[in-house]
C-alpha cells in the first residue's frame, strides 16, 4: 500500500466490461513526507473517495484483491481513505484538521 492523493476524475465512456461502472480517478503518490511522488495513476475507486483526499492505494497483481476489482483488467485501486497518519508517536496528518 502507498499514499496518494486524488487530484482529478478519469472519464472514459467506452471500456471493458470488467470495468464498466466503476468509478476512476486520477491520483498523484506521494513520499513519505506527503510530496508528490513520480508521475500520476488513474486508479479504480473502490471505496468512494473524492478529490483532494489522502488515500491508500495499491497496484499491480494486489489491486486486483479487493472485492469491487476481483478478477477484473485493473493494476491500481484506492482502498482506504486516510482520517490519521500517526508516526514516531506525533500526527503527521489528520484528516478533521485539514482545511477545505
Amino acid at each position: 500500500m502507498k499514499f496518494a492523493q486524488i487530484i482529478g476524475t478519469v472519464v472514459a465512456t467506452q471500456k471493458d466490461a470488467g470495468i464498466s461502472n466503476r468509478k476512476l480517478l486520477l491520483i498523484q503518490p506521494l513520499d513519505e513526507k506527503f510530496n508528490p511522488s513520480g508521475g500520476y495513476l488513474v486508479a479504480v475507486d473502490a471505496v468512494g473517495a473524492g478529490e483532494g483526499e489522502l488515500v491508500l492505494f495499491a497496484s499491480g497483481s494486489s489491486a486486483r484483491q479487493t472485492e469491487l476489482t476481483r478478477d477484473t483488467p485493473c493494476d491500481c485501486v484506492i482502498m482506504a481513505i486516510v482520517d490519521l497518519v500517526e508516526c514516531n508517536g506525533s500526527t503527521v496528518f489528520n484528516k478533521s484538521e485539514e482545511t477545505p
